[in-house]
């Protein structure tokens, strides 16, 4: 980035990514749809401002969206969301971010999340996620899949989905940004 921005308004930046994250999260699971969106804001901290910023907004998204539904038992997926910020902020230290690198890493971190989602879903809520993807969940179950497969397909299916979908929103919105307001990985790099 050309410009600086002082630490108060990285602080602020990150606080509206944690809103951001609670709010589409809310949303989305309120009308039972199997895309999430709660980690646009992790994913933009990240590329912004580093893999620890991004892991820190991941954990307080979580921390403060089990306070405010009640639901204690959300609190464990902050691991999910911990993991994506520093993978996604690791990633975009060493590469540029482009259209391609967006899906990859999307792919990545899609990928990731349910895998280490899936245990804790099970261990929680006996591997259902309150959405429409639950059916999937049954009919693999009963097609004689174990618990881990039948919860993990669609969870992953819904991930890809979410997190390519995520980071390429992310991507256009720092490509539509003014040049010297682009995070250091989007400027051409020597």
């Amino acid at each position: 980035m050309k410009t600086q921005i002082p630490k108060t308004t990285q602080l602020m930046l990150c606080a509206l990514c944690i809103a951001i994250n609670i709010v589409l999260g809310i949303v989305m699971a309120a009308i039972k749809f199997p895309v999430y969106l709660d980690t646009i804001g992790t994913l933009f901290t990240a590329i912004f401002f580093g893999p620890w910023y991004g892991a820190v907004v991941g954990a307080l998204t979580n921390f403060l969206t089990a306070i405010l539904s009640g639901s204690m038992g959300d609190m464990p997926f902050m691991l999910v969301n911990i993991a994506i910020g520093l993978v996604a902020g690791f990633i975009f230290r060493k590469v540029k971010l482009t259209l391609v690198s967006a899906i990859v890493t999307g792919i990545i971190v899609g990928f990731l999340a349910p895998v280490i989602g899936t245990p804790i879903g099970i261990a929680v809520y006996g591997g259902l996620t309150g959405t429409v993807s639950d059916i999937a969940v049954a009919v693999l179950k009963q097609s004689g899949l174990g618990i881990f497969a039948s919860s993990f397909l669609p969870k992953l299916f819904n991930n890809l989905i979410d997190k390519i979908g995520s980071l390429l929103l992310v991507y256009l919105l720092v490509r539509a940004l003014p040049v010297n307001l682009k995070p250091a990985c989007f400027t051409k790099r020597k």
